[in-house]
């Protein structure tokens, strides 16, 4: 019901066609790009559209929000993106979930359509990393405890929210940073970012990754960065055929047993299997396939989860991953 424009401008959907299933999109507008008393950007998690298109049911026309600045077909054309609605979008949605994940175009024609997926680079193949990370070191908040670098592989602008309100100075990396030129700020901790498309092409993230955790640095994997930190330490990763997507999925925490409904969008997973030549372990499981939603190192400070504790918009249930590797930090501090 709620989400439209912090899925939209969420760097892990960068070069996607976003169907979605709920009937109705735009009804409360799109409010100006405006940032909070952080510089961090407000409604939003980058400061653009990133999906390539958007598929809809029904877009309101007339949107009713005290914070509404314009219409989402007026968003979508001032940054250029294409749309379509009046679609089943139930129906696309069951036909995805039994075919599986899918290229796909938006044109005039069926004809058209087909030669555009002639043309189209397979997704999986593409490098995105390097279009949504920054180019330049940011950094936003005070140290009251620690310094955090984050390595932007397409990091949402909530996550930084997180890590600023629990005290600490957070500093936006590039992708391809290494460990020798973060150790130069002398940071309390590393948060690897999520991103879009195949882990297995985030190599020197990996290369970073590996070296942190040698280094017993505390590192906090979040979705892209979950598969990261599994690859560096001799894990594999595969593609999902479905991938998990939405703001209602089940994970267990596997040390609790407790349940929780988390925000999730992902492609790739990591092969629980693999995981028996490492030191990780399995910390969360999806309750739907159990597949591994979270891990721990067993032996460094190291954790990492593939669902979003930052949720934006919600659930906040697993918003205690931040807290944890709070005192993870502390634990190596003192």
């Amino acid at each position: 019901m709620v989400g439209y424009t912090e899925a939209m401008t969420d760097p892990s959907y960068a070069g996607q066609i976003l169907c979605f299933t709920y009937p109705l999109i735009g009804n409360y507008g799109v409010p100006n790009y405006i940032r909070d008393e952080n510089n961090i950007l407000l409604n939003f998690e980058s400061h653009k559209i990133q999906v390539r298109g958007v598929i809809a049911n029904s877009v309101s026309k007339k949107p009713s929000h005290f914070e509404s600045a314009k219409e989402l077909s007026t968003w979508m054309n001032e940054e250029q993106i294409s749309g379509i609605e009046g679609l089943d979008t139930r129906e696309l949605t069951m036909h995805l979930r039994t075919r599986g994940v899918m290229m796909g175009a938006i044109t005039d024609s069926v004809k058209r359509g087909k030669e555009a997926l002639e043309q189209a680079a397979d997704y999986s193949s593409l490098y995105f990393c390097s279009s949504v990370s920054t180019k330049e070191k940011i950094s936003y908040g005070k140290n009251v405890k620690g310094r955090i670098a984050l390595i932007d592989c397409g990091v949402k602008q909530n996550i930084i929210r997180s890590l600023v309100s629990r005290g600490f100075l957070v500093t936006i990396y590039p992708f391809d940073i290494s460990y020798q030129e973060i150790q130069e700020s002398k940071p309390s901790g590393i948060v690897l970012s999520n991103g879009p498309g195949d882990p297995k092409l985030c190599s020197p993230a990996i290369n970073l990754a590996r070296e942190a955790i040698d280094n017993c640095m505390p590192v906090l994997g979040i979705c892209l960065g979950t598969q990261i930190v599994a690859i560096s330490q001799g894990a594999e990763t595969f593609k999902l055929k479905y991938g998990h997507r939405g703001q209602n999925k089940p994970c267990i925490d596997l040390k609790t047993g407790r349940c929780m409904v988390t925000s999730q969008n992902h492609g790739f997973s990591v092969d629980s299997d693999s995981l028996k030549a490492t030191k990780l372990v399995p910390w969360f499981m999806n309750a739907d396939d159990h597949t591994i939603e979270g891990l721990l190192h067993e032996t460094k400070p190291c954790l990492s989860v593939q669902f979003h504790p930052e949720g934006s918009p919600g659930p906040l249930d697993p918003s205690y991953v931040f807290d944890i590797f709070s005192e993870k930090i502390l634990e190596v501090r003192s």
